[in-house]
């Protein structure tokens, strides 16, 4: 095979898209080391204006107003892809992104946010872009966005993703359950030992992960610290604090005065080696972040997931019986101490989680993209 040309697109609405993109980037150099690959974000082809606009509105509400970004979910999840909306949403950037597109002649694009795979299907369905166009759908549920007929093909979490596709009239043959891409180093073994060592815990203790990051509000994500700071039964946590200086400031009397071992960190880049030797996630429901704890086998507990599709995330996780959701903080304290009171119900957890996905799910979605380029690349030679 030649060596091919990958434009890979995300956006910067939330970290998981743009994750989700590395991870198949990651992939593609596993199974194409070769290949070039561009993976830009779909906000640098709008107005810088619109562009900014745009996430600082979808920040606030996710932040300060999840009800109403639930009910804007949830009220435009039936569109058809002939609706009103839809029709505008596929003409942003639409002649810049050919442009690109067209200068630099790759054999395959990725989209991992829903709108720039709107705009290419489209462009696809009036036959104007002639390069084929895979879609990764990054949550456990579908939104209308999603659906689109132009698409060449689509990688997907699991089953019932697959079947609602098919259930808009998308062909099932175009769709592929590898599970939501992730970074294959989450499938690698790891030597906890040595990383209990570095973080100073004890290898003795359960290890409860709390991501406590942009998305948790300072003071609960503290009363969640107290909570396991002041468990009779012996915990110990990390606390990932992300960029949330606010949080990781006030965790200083709270670790100081803890009666269980505590370690307090920022942003961090070692999320696997941090779940490989946790027992028990409490988190928010982002579909990398899911997928990536139920690639690691680790057991959820979801707090306060966002309506729309992080609701429809930790629905999933329960659904499978790989953790439970809290909606309140009083939830959140009685499971935790239920868990700590009885371990085996992790472990019963940790067992579901651990056959839930298929595993290497970058690796399998880049051969089945790769497969789609070869058998485009056969037919043209027969033709």
């Amino acid at each position: 095979m030649k060596q091919l040309r990958i434009l890979v697109f995300s956006a910067g609405f939330g970290n998981g898209h743009f994750r989700a993109a590395e991870a198949v980037i990651e992939g593609i150099r596993i199974k194409a080391p070769n290949a070039r690959i561009i993976h830009l974000d779909f906000g640098d082809f709008l107005s810088k204006r619109f562009n900014t606009v745009a996430k600082n509105v979808y920040m606030e509400m996710i932040k300060h107003t999840p009800k109403l970004w639930g009910k804007f979910y949830y009220k435009t999840d039936k569109l058809q892809p002939d609706s009103m909306i839809q029709r505008f949403l596929k003409q942003l950037g639409r002649s810049d992104f050919l442009k690109y597109i067209q200068a630099f002649a790759p054999d395959l694009i990725v989209c991992t946010y829903p709108t720039v795979s709107s705009i290419l299907a489209q462009l696809r369905l009036e036959q104007i872009l002639q390069v084929p166009v895979i879609t990764v759908i990054t949550d456990y549920t579908v939104h209308s966005h999603w659906i689109h007929p132009g698409v060449d093909c689509y990688m997907v979490a699991c089953e019932e993703v697959k079947e609602s596709l098919v259930s808009w009239g998308i062909k099932a043959q175009c769709i592929h359950v590898t599970g939501i891409p992730v970074s294959p180093k989450f499938e690698v073994e790891m030597d906890q030992g040595h990383i209990i060592s570095k973080l100073g815990l004890n290898p003795d203790f359960p290890t409860f992960l709390v991501m406590g990051g942009t998305y948790v509000g300072s003071k609960s994500a503290k009363r969640i610290c107290q909570t396991l700071a002041d468990s009779l039964v012996p915990v110990q946590s990390i606390i990932v604090c992300g960029n949330n200086k606010k949080l990781f400031h006030s965790l200083g009397a709270v670790i100081e005065q803890s009666l269980n071992p505590m370690v307090r960190l920022g942003y961090v880049h070692n999320v696997e080696e941090l779940m490989s030797v946790s027992n028990l996630i409490i988190t928010k429901a982002g579909g990398l972040t899911v997928s990536e704890a139920l690639t690691k086998h680790l057991p959820l507990v979801i707090y306060k997931a966002i309506p729309g599709q992080e609701e429809e995330n930790a629905h999933f996780v329960q659904r499978i019986g790989a953790g439970y959701v809290a909606g309140t903080e009083a939830e959140l304290g009685w499971l935790l101490k239920r868990f700590l009171s009885n371990p085996q119900e992790i472990e019963e957890m940790r067992k579901k989680a651990a056959v839930a996905l298929p595993g290497h799910s970058s690796v399998r979605a880049v051969e089945n993209m790769l497969q789609l380029v070869m058998n485009i690349e056969n037919e043209q030679k027969i033709g």
